[in-house]
């Protein structure tokens, strides 16, 4: 009797062991949890996306992320009016976005205002600067324009005036023109670079400018840009956002040439678009991205210009053959003296008497 029960105990505990060892072996067999995605959103400005300027940039940025780091998904929301701005900017912080960006110097007390509310997330803004008394979970990103202003400028005050027998796009009167969409810090660098730069190199040439009051307005940019061709203006610049797109469709139908902004808008027209005033906000908004994945956001303000490749102007594609070498090394003469402090450049109308 007491061998029967020795064997049948002996029975149970291999039986005991086999389980363990099966429950084990299953346990190493399971795949390790996914973690979870890094969420890297934005919030428009009411330009929204297509607006082929900063929004479409900022996305760029973002898509930039996503291809390029690990379990990184991104979001978007686009704001129609100014009041969307707060409960966008909330609601992805909630949705669970590790970092959200608000698009443009009109975001600003928004921004501000969602990341003072929402602490455990990161915010950054483009086109914003970031105070001492700001939520420490708040990056700006700004750009030095005035630079990529000024090199624009460059091209359009030597092409108006010296070299208007290379396309029938160019006449002889010297006269230019700036569309710009409302007179915020960013546009009004743009502005006041073109026109110095526009000056450095052909002090005579008449700048008309005009300030539609939209970002999102193309008819008004439109009728902006025809009103100043009247007056023979041959290069029109814009600094309007989608404004700025019906400067370039007035400038194609009329036969003049055009300069676009923020990034390179050559495929808006490429036939009229002769180069772009570029701020690379792509791949500012990547660098902010990828500080916030690996752990090392930086809050404050971070300022982006020639020192950092992130300004400049676009390649002359199809122009590249009709623009002479003086003019492009015009522009590389003009980079190599803001980089070293010989070119001073104004960042308001008021210091350049307009």
């Amino acid at each position: 009797m007491k061998k029967g029960w020795r064997i049948l105990f002996v029975m149970m505990a291999l039986l005991v062991l086999f389980v363990g060892c099966q429950g084990e072996e299953a346990a190493e067999e399971q795949p390790e949890e996914q973690a979870e995605p890094f969420l890297a959103s934005m919030a428009t400005d009411v330009g929204g996306l297509g607006d082929k300027s900063f929004n479409d940039g900022a996305y760029q940025g973002l898509q930039k992320a996503e291809q390029e780091l690990d379990n990184v998904e991104i979001k978007v929301i686009e704001s129609k009016q100014q009041t969307d701005y707060i409960p966008n900017l909330t609601g992805l912080a909630e949705d669970g976005s590790d970092i959200v960006f608000a698009v443009g110097f009109l975001m600003e007390s928004a921004v501000k205002e969602a990341a003072t509310n929402m602490p455990d997330t990161y915010f950054a803004g483009i086109d914003i600067g970031a105070g001492e008394d700001d939520p420490d979970n708040f990056q700006g990103i700004l750009y030095k324009e005035e630079q990529a202003g000024y090199l624009a400028g460059i091209v359009a005050g030597m092409m108006t005036k010296e070299h208007a027998d290379k396309t029938d796009k160019l006449n002889d009167a010297n006269v230019v023109g700036v569309v710009l969409g409302m007179l915020i810090p960013p546009v009004e660098k743009y502005e006041v670079g073109f026109i110095q730069g526009v000056h450095s190199v052909n002090p005579d040439c008449k700048v008309l400018s005009v300030t539609s009051g939209s970002f999102t307005d193309q008819a008004k940019g439109k009728e902006a840009a025809l009103a100043m061709i009247e007056q023979d203006a041959d290069i029109i610049f814009h600094a309007a956002g989608l404004t700025g797109l019906g400067a370039i469709q007035a400038a194609k139908e009329e036969g003049v040439l055009a300069i676009g902004v923020d990034v390179d808008q050559n495929n808006v027209a490429p036939e009229t678009v002769l180069t772009s005033a570029e701020k690379k906000i792509p791949q500012s908004v990547f660098l902010s991205i990828k500080s916030a994945y690996e752990g090392n956001f930086q809050t404050g303000t971070k300022v982006y210009g020639l020192a950092q490749d992130a300004v400049g102007i676009s390649d002359f594609h199809s122009f590249d053959d009709m623009v002479p070498q003086e003019v492009k090394d015009a522009v590389e003469q003009a980079k190599k003296d803001i980089l070293a402090g010989d070119v001073t450049i104004e960042t308001s109308r008021e210091a350049i008497g307009r």
